[in-house]
């Protein structure tokens, strides 16, 4: 592969790869203007993000499978197509009912962009350069929430609302395009590949076997929903209550998404001298004390935009330590079944931010109330799940250590 080639089959991944956080971010700074223009509250618009992470956690675990047994290309042509027709829908909509409906069918269509690009890196490149085109699409993941929102606000604000889904379906267009005439075809179709229900819940039901596996996955999908309550609350929050504009909000969350890019390039450092375990138990701990400072600020208005801006850029640098070492830990005991150990563990943090983002809409109240609670909600149970696996641990040596104790005394 050439240089030019190269660089031009990491666009496409990489395009793939932010469909998903671009439609995401790209949006939230039109939540105002959406429950203004269909008659409804802030809070419906809210469910809308829920019901697009549920069908990102859906989808996940049935694109595998399909990817494995049609070939890369045909299941990610019929999922981009989906999630075309899906924003235009979005685009058209008349009632915020339709809204939240065709998010969910945006939300299965786009992450076919997700998983086709990581399942492809591994196709296209040979071993000694698969970490560093993964590390490339990683950093382009990470970009995007600077970068969407801040386009969505200007949109929002020039145009409408309308406008962002429109743009969405279009560069979706050209990717389908670049994908055909320029994207490798990857691994060939497997038909050996059974998509039975049974077989493919068999795989999952083996993972979930690993107790290491299950302790990380809660730990990563309940501590990793946090920013899920930021993305749900914060329009309403800073647009809203502080009255910020469109394109100060894109301001503001593009700074807040440098916390958790900063923290996730930290945390190389420090896995020099510490271990992932102890990283995620400092970052859950120090995550749930400003988590407490936030309740007890916006409960008593102690804060103003400058403050809770701070303390929410403190609070998401948590992320960026917790969710890589948490994401490590979960995979590593296993050598075969990883894809679908990824699969699940993708699903549940994606299923854990669709209940999160929906309580923040359920206790919605015109105040940050609902958005910090829930942030430090997954913080205090994230940290509890760690203690209390340690804690078991703990008991278990005990025990064992009591056992070969009393069976040497009877020997």
């Amino acid at each position: 592969m050439s240089k030019k080639q190269y660089f031009v089959v990491i666009l496409i991944l990489g395009a793939l790869s932010t469909i998903s956080p671009f439609s995401i971010d790209m949006y939230l700074p039109g939540f105002p203007s959406i429950a203004k223009n269909l008659g409804t509250d802030i809070a419906k618009v809210q469910l809308s993000l829920t019901s697009y992470l549920i069908g990102i956690a859906i989808g996940q675990l049935f694109y595998g499978p399909l990817l494995d047994r049609f070939g890369r290309k045909k299941p990610l042509y019929v999922g981009l197509i989906i999630y075309v027709l899906a924003s235009i829908a979005c685009a058209y909509t008349t009632n915020v009912e339709n809204l939240i409906i065709m998010r969910f069918f945006q939300a299965i269509g786009g992450c076919a962009g997700m998983v086709a690009a990581q399942a492809m890196v591994r196709d296209v490149f040979p071993v000694n350069k698969t970490a560093q085109a993964m590390a490339l699409l990683m950093l382009v993941i990470a970009v995007s929430p600077m970068i969407a929102p801040t386009l969505g606000g200007y949109v929002t604000a020039h145009y409408s609302w309308n406008a962002v889904f429109l743009i969405l379906a279009s560069i979706t267009l050209v990717i389908i395009v670049a994908s055909y005439f320029f994207l490798p075809d990857g691994a060939t179709p497997d038909n050996e590949i059974s998509l039975r229900p049974k077989q493919v819940v068999k795989k999952y039901v083996e993972v979930t076997k690993n107790r290491q596996f299950l302790v990380y996955m809660l730990i990563g999908g309940i501590a990793g929903a946090a920013p899920f309550a930021y993305i749900s609350g914060s329009a309403d929050v800073f647009m809203n209550i502080y009255q910020v504009s469109e394109q100060q909000y894109g301001w503001i969350f593009a700074l807040l998404a440098t916390a958790m890019i900063g923290s996730t390039q930290l945390n190389h450092i420090l896995l020099k001298k510490f271990s992932s375990e102890q990283i995620i138990k400092v970052a859950l701990t120090y995550q749930t004390i400003i988590g407490f400072i936030m309740i007890l600020g916006v409960w008593n208005n102690w804060l103003n935009v400058y403050t809770l801006i701070t303390l929410m850029f403190v609070f998401l640098t948590g992320h960026g330590l917790c969710n890589p070492n948490a994401a490590a830990l979960t995979l590593a005991p296993f050598s075969r079944n990883a894809g679908s150990a990824a699969a699940m563990m993708g699903s549940m943090r994606m299923a854990m931010g669709g209940v999160v983002s929906a309580a923040v809409s359920i206790f919605h109240n015109d105040t940050a109330s609902p958005m910090v609670i829930m942030m430090s909600f997954c913080a205090v149970g994230g940290l509890l799940t760690l203690i209390v696996d340690t804690h078991l641990k703990k008991t278990e040596r005990k025990r064992k250590a009591l056992e070969e104790e009393q069976h040497s005394m009877a020997m």
